[in-house]
């Protein structure tokens, strides 16, 4: 597992050579928190990470359509950023580092400067009592937990399990009969095909891991595999 400061792990992928696909990943702790953050992103921060030109469906052209619009036609009390640029979930801004270094990605809440019991998401609101910004940054605190010493980990799983992660993102505990279940779900019959082969995890597969969530089922091997030998293979089968 590499250092939480290169924004990097590694994954063990078990392949079906035959096929050129991948049937799962051995994980741990930090992949797996990834994944669960992608459902706490919003909806334009996916097309901002992506870019609205590669999003699939309409919501790209929507994006773009805000951002093209000029201020005059916003309300006074709204800003363009608030759509653009919507602020992630708090708990989630460490394993949001695999799709960004930006780790002012994070949602953020202010409160009065004189004490008043008014908070925003917006520095630049107004305090109703004292008509002064809502600007002092209040520090987040996450839940506590039972002292057991894994407290510590941040994030959404433990880090002491193993986690087996399919092909299409579906994600289990790892353990030897549910290794033996999916081969079995998998019809893999030559085990001799199967072979392990270790890949780097880092910002740039995160990216290509999120798009290829939204429009395929095979996201693993989509990321880890050379596409031109599946196409090969296939042909060879044909043949």
């Amino acid at each position: 597992m590499a250092s939480s400061s290169s924004k990097e792990v590694t994954l063990k992928l078990l392949v079906d050579t035959k096929n050129n696909k991948v049937l799962f990943a051995e994980a741990g702790k930090d992949f797996v928190d990834f994944l669960f953050t992608l459902l706490s992103l919003p909806v334009g921060t996916v097309i901002r990470l992506l870019t609205a030109k590669s999003m699939v469906g309409c919501l790209g052209n929507l994006y773009d359509s805000i951002e093209s619009l000029s201020d005059t036609y916003m309300q006074p009390n709204q800003s363009k950023e608030v759509l653009l640029k919507p602020k992630a979930a708090a708990c989630s801004a460490e394993a949001s580092l695999f799709l960004t270094d930006d780790d002012s990605a994070a949602k953020k809440v202010y409160m009065c400067g004189n004490y008043h019991r008014y908070i925003a998401d917006d520095p630049q609101a107004i305090c109703p009592s004292c008509k002064l910004t809502i600007s002092a940054e209040v520090p987040f605190v996450a839940p506590q937990v039972a002292n057991d010493g894994l407290s510590s980990q941040g994030g959404y799983v433990k880090g002491v399990v193993t986690y087996m992660v399919m092909d299409d993102l579906v994600v289990t505990p790892m353990s030897t009969i549910s290794g033996i279940a999916m081969l079995s779900k998998c019809n893999v019959t030559n085990v001799g095909a199967l072979e392990e082969k270790v890949v780097s995890f880092g910002m740039d597969e995160g990216l290509k891991l999120l798009k290829a969530s939204l429009q395929s089922k095979t996201v693993l091997t989509s990321i880890f595999l050379d596409k031109k030998v599946a196409v090969a293979a296939s042909i060879g089968d044909f043949l």
